[in-house]
């Protein structure tokens, strides 16, 4: 049960998910143990879901004004507009004994070990039991705006959200914590629609973050040494910190 964990680092957009992909793709190696990483970002970002339209989802002219980055993911889901949260991954194999076959599965239980993470701040996260739709056409298309199921809520408002890809038997999940969140900022990368009904509220009312829950900020690396400490704690595993391969570089 010996794992590798990758030091933190604040990378590019483009860097950010090219070392995901690079270690999602080497992972199937037989000598190559399960990965985790925690990393920000070095401007604020979009990343979207692997199967995004992105012009007819995102206001790319108000990306462009604002110089925010756009970027797309290696795994499903929905756009997240990256600006103040702390983003994991991790790199597995399906056949490792911690987890299953199933998607979902492996969702509650890195949820899981996220949720026990946040506890040590006081923060009581539970996960979502059945998927939600969002009420306005303009944020369907937005990670934050309702919670997939077994993603983590705090007072019911979502705090993380995350997404999966699988392809030789390895799977990559990663995932945005919020540190703080500010609707307004969210609503500007997207797409709006006239039949909106007050946007701002339904995502005050949706989202919530680490500072909002615990009334300040928190230093970054003491965050990750945090979360890092629920995966142990769950999974019943223990860390070497090993940073990228120069195969994982060159890819």
């Amino acid at each position: 049960n010996k794992w590798r964990i990758i030091p933190f680092r604040i990378g590019s957009a483009y860097e950010n998910m090219a070392i995901d992909e690079a270690l999602f793709r080497l992972n199937h190696k037989d000598d190559s143990p399960p990965v985790l990483r925690f990393y920000s970002w070095q401007n604020p970002t979009v990343s979207l879901g692997y199967f995004q339209k992105t012009v007819k989802e995102i206001n790319v002219e108000a990306c462009s004004q604002l110089g925010i980055d756009l970027v797309r993911r290696p795994t499903g889901g929905k756009a997240v507009f990256h600006s103040n949260d702390l983003t994991y991954a991790v790199v597995a194999k399906e056949t490792n004994h911690l987890f299953s076959k199933d998607l979902l599965d492996t969702y509650r239980t890195i949820s899981h070990c996220l949720a026990e993470g946040l506890k040590r701040l006081g923060i009581c996260a539970v996960m979502a039991d059945e998927p939600r739709k969002a009420i306005s056409p303009s944020l369907i298309n937005y990670c934050f705006s309702s919670p997939s199921r077994y993603e983590l809520l705090v007072s019911n408002k979502k705090i993380c959200g995350s997404a999966q890809a699988r392809a030789q038997g390895v799977f990559l999940q990663h995932g945005a914590m919020l540190l703080d969140f500010n609707a307004n900022e969210s609503l500007s990368v997207l797409k709006q629609h006239d039949d909106a009904p007050d946007q701002f509220q339904y995502l005050v009312n949706s989202v919530t973050s680490i500072r909002h829950c615990i009334g300040h900020g928190i230093e970054i690396i003491r965050l990750c040494n945090i979360l890092q400490s629920g995966f142990e704690k769950i999974l019943g595993i223990s860390f070497a910190v090993i940073d990228l391969t120069s195969e994982e570089k060159a890819l």
